[in-house]
């Protein structure tokens, strides 16, 4: 019988209640701790509202582990017991919330680091259905937490990365101490690639960008001065998966506006955290054709004239800078309008040639000089002034929201062509 058997038969038997919570509890060799845990949430569990029952997770241990767990779930109708060919924390969860019949799906460490009088704000608001992933934050000004130096600033620095390359608003992606709506695990599951330790990370972006609403409940969290898990080798996998990640929702694979519409999510934005990332997104990619139009105005010079340099090295940048931020500041997916995109974000570049042009001639004009350094330095003065042009044309017409579709707080263009097209036809 395979694990993926086992853990169905264990899951789904007959005559037992169906309980709101399932709290998985994953664990590798774990025979000193296992049992201490298990009973120590079960009378926690016990002080709850909610039918409740703990499954065990056995990553294919190879100490007493799996003895022990078979013991509990014999000795209590409430623990149930999964025994896993593989190791990997992600693998875990995947398989037993995949198939959990309970409400709400929990997940914790064995070493019990999180106080348990968090539990039940955390699970809350998923039964209330106000939210649909919650999380323990140890991060949040009103957590408590005791742990050393090295891990504080490895956990830091990960969420400053987090925030910085997958624009992640989560405080914490990896406490032991989580909860998702089982409909919402149907839909993320089988999107989350990673089976080890990225998996958290993984699946919280995800939800965030599929328009879910993520629930952030401050920890009291004492560090286990035990733990057996290798810091460097775990942070070495959770970049790779940050390029993995990112690289996809880039690249536009993953089916999140799908998702979003399955479970009827749509929560706008407001506008001012709105405009505030894409001011962000606008400002790095604006930098990036800034040095690239001073790279290729320089390459050009030496070959043309500076007014046929910078004509050259601003259509080039444009044409990339349109492209870059149809797709990554204003999230606009499909084909539809591309080319009118690309025609008036060329009217734009009109007006800022023009600008450009003129700092030129007033530079030559002026001090008489035409050396290239002054002249980089002057169109570079002048290229802010264009961003800015730029962005509100962007914002305000090429990019407006009222022609186009929203989905995933982003735009889809062929929706709305096909609103637009619907209206005509009224």
């Amino acid at each position: 019988m395979t694990a993926g058997q086992t853990a169905e038969r264990t899951l789904v038997e007959p005559g037992l209640a169906r309980p709101v919570l399932d709290v998985v509890i994953p664990v590798f060799n774990e025979q000193d701790a296992l049992v201490g845990a298990v009973e120590t949430v079960r009378a926690h569990l016990a002080t709850l509202p909610y039918a409740a029952r703990v499954t065990i997770a056995d990553n294919a241990s190879t100490d007493a582990t799996e003895l022990l767990g078979h013991q509990l779930a014999q000795a209590h109708d409430d623990v149930r017991m999964v025994r896993l060919a593989q190791k990997g924390r992600g693998r875990a969860l995947k398989q037993v919330w995949s198939r959990s019949d309970a409400e709400v799906l929990v997940y914790m460490d064995v070493d019990l680091s999180t106080d348990l009088n968090a539990l039940l704000p955390l699970v809350a608001p998923l039964i209330s259905g106000h939210s649909d992933v919650a999380i323990g934050s140890r991060l949040s000004p009103a957590s408590r937490t005791v742990r050393g130096p090295r891990r504080e600033v490895i956990s830091r620095c990960y969420n400053v990365l987090l925030r910085g390359t997958l624009r992640a608003r989560f405080r914490d992606a990896q406490c032991g101490f989580k909860a998702i709506r089982r409909d919402v695990a149907a839909e993320l599951l089988p999107l989350v690639e990673d089976d080890e330790w990225f998996f958290d990370t993984e699946l919280l972006v995800l939800a965030e960008r599929a328009g879910l609403r993520i629930h952030e409940v401050p920890v009291d969290w004492v560090d286990d001065p035990d733990s057996s898990v290798d810091v460097v080798r775990t942070a070495l996998q959770d970049l790779r998966g940050m390029a993995r990640l990112g690289g996809a929702l880039v690249r536009g694979r993953l089916p999140l506006a799908e998702v979003q519409a399955r479970l009827g999510r749509v929560y706008r934005e407001g506008g001012e955290g709105r405009l505030r990332a894409q001011v962000a997104v606008f400002a790095a990619i604006g930098v990036a054709s800034t040095l690239a139009y001073a790279l290729l105005y320089v390459l050009l010079r030496h070959a043309v004239p500076a007014q046929a340099a910078n004509a050259l090295a601003l259509v080039l940048t444009a044409v990339a800078n349109t492209a870059a931020n149809r797709r990554l500041t204003f999230g606009v997916r499909g084909r539809g309008r591309a080319v009118t995109h690309q025609a008036q974000g060329l009217l734009v570049l009109g007006c800022g040639l023009v600008l450009t042009s003129a700092s030129l001639w007033l530079l030559h004009r002026v001090s008489g000089s035409d050396h290239p350094l002054a002249e980089v330095v002057v169109l570079t003065l002048a290229n802010l002034c264009v961003t800015v042009l730029r962005f509100v044309a962007m914002r305000t017409w090429i990019f407006r929201r009222g022609r186009t579709g929203v989905v995933d707080g982003r735009v889809d263009e062929d929706r709305g062509m096909q609103h637009d097209r619907a209206h005509e036809a009224d």
